[in-house]
């Protein structure tokens, strides 16, 4: 998995490699005692999870002082992989599920991301304003536009314009049709050459 990310994260530090490389024996350890992650996407933990997660660093490099908002992390995806990448930029982890939030508390510990916030709340209750929201497919999307856009942020900081960046999969033009021209639709595939991308891709909603 190494190889992997350095085939298409050259950039990464020798601290940021070492920390990708921990991810899977927290996760399994954490996971044996509060299951956030399938057995079956265990085994597949890199490609399904990190690499997943990474695909959003592919669209954008977050720069110094920008505030990201992941809503329904989960275990911490996309957002511990991203805040492991951009170390100076600050990640908001947000989920309703206590346990989840446990785990991502104990991961942002055992790994030093002091750029880690987890929050242990329904997305409905944040007021607060970020720069980008990120998530994977907690809901449809115009339904999860609902949800977050008083939480963005007006003030740009990066090249791309603050907004949603949306990871899911398979046919979505029905889903994406209200928004017309407005939405970006990148595909995961164009990224990474793993199977698993193949119907992948990542939904940008500007502000």
């Amino acid at each position: 998995m190494t190889e992997d990310f350095l085939r298409y994260f050259p950039f990464l530090s020798e601290s940021q490699m070492q920390k990708f490389a921990e991810l899977k024996s927290i996760y399994e350890r954490w996971n044996s005692m509060i299951n956030v992650i399938s057995r079956k996407d265990m085994e597949q933990f890199y490609t399904h999870h990190v690499l997943h997660s990474l695909a959003i660093g592919k669209v954008i490099s977050f720069k110094s002082g920008t505030t990201i908002l992941d809503v329904g992390t989960g275990g911490g995806f996309p957002g511990i992989p991203l805040a492991i990448m951009f170390p100076d930029s600050e990640f908001s982890l947000l989920d309703s599920i206590g346990k989840k939030i446990k785990v991502v508390s104990a991961v942002k510990d055992e790994l030093k991301l002091d750029n880690v916030i987890p929050l242990n709340k329904r997305a409905e209750e944040e007021k607060g304003r970020f720069h980008f929201i990120v998530s994977r497919a907690v809901t449809n999307f115009p339904d999860f536009v609902k949800i977050v856009r008083k939480n963005l942020h007006t003030g740009s900081v990066n090249d791309l314009q603050n907004g949603i960046l949306y990871l899911k999969g398979g046919d979505l033009r029905e889903e994406l049709s209200m928004f017309k021209d407005k939405v970006k639709v990148w595909e995961i595939s164009s990224f990474f050459e793993e199977p698993f991308f193949e119907t992948k891709k990542i939904v940008y909603l500007p502000s």
